[in-house]
């Protein structure tokens, strides 16, 4: 686990926004920017999610790993519906050809510009966010395209963008496998069992063990040779 920074370094450092969902990815992409001494400022994001489990773990994640502060936002995306984690839609067992029902319309877009609202009033420079391009579930969200869009919109529509100060956003999972990421994640601290990845776990965080999610991350688990700390019901 990388250590705290104290409040006399961090007006010396480089402040960073990172989404923390409360699962392995967005954990070990908290711990990858706290590795490379960014003051890290923790962002969950409640929209109505079937998991709402995961909003507990998010905020014990970023704890554990030295997040700065740990903001919960929310936005009701069940209002709308359209997908599985917020609609009262069957979450699949196993996934099909195409986009999955469990895609979230616009999720990942509103959830960045959020954290970017958030780095412009904090003044950091840098977003951080777990999407992954290999072992994922088939949302046009989580693609390289995506990401390098969603950067180029940020210093377009922004007054920190617009003055000069360029804004990244970091996806420093994109071409991992679910093994490597579990495998950094070891090598960096990561409290797997703190995290929760299903998306219908029950109140307590306990996975389904059926679901895309529990399958990636069981794999996962299994490819790196790392024993599985997921709690089932």
């Amino acid at each position: 686990m990388c250590p705290a920074t104290d409040m006399s370094a961090q007006s010396q450092s480089a402040h960073a926004v990172v989404l923390v969902s409360g699962g392995m990815d967005s954990a070990v992409t908290l711990a990858l920017a706290r590795e490379q001494g960014l003051v890290c400022h923790a962002l969950g994001v409640d929209y109505g999610q079937r998991h709402a489990a995961e909003l507990a773990a998010a905020r014990e994640v970023a704890a554990s790993l030295g997040a700065v502060e740990h903001k919960l936002v929310r936005v009701d995306l069940r209002s709308i519906g359209g997908s599985a984690l917020t609609a009262d839609i069957a979450v699949p067992e196993h996934g099909g050809p195409g986009i999955p029902v469990t895609y979230v319309p616009a999720r990942n877009t509103i959830m960045l510009s959020i954290a970017l609202g958030w780095a412009e009033v904090l003044g950091a420079r840098e977003i951080h966010c777990g999407v992954n391009a290999v072992d994922y579930s088939g949302y046009p969200d989580c693609r390289p395209a995506f990401i390098t869009a969603f950067e180029a919109l940020a210093n377009l529509a922004t007054k920190a963008g617009v003055e000069g100060a360029r804004l990244r956003v970091q996806a420093p999972l994109m071409h991992m496998s679910k093994a490597d990421i579990v495998r950094a994640g070891v090598r960096l601290g990561v409290d797997f069992a703190l995290t929760v990845s299903c998306y219908q776990a029950d109140a307590a965080g306990r996975a389904c063990g059926h679901c895309d999610a529990c399958h990636l991350r069981a794999e996962g688990f299994r490819a790196a040779g790392v024993a599985d700390p997921t709690r089932y019901r």
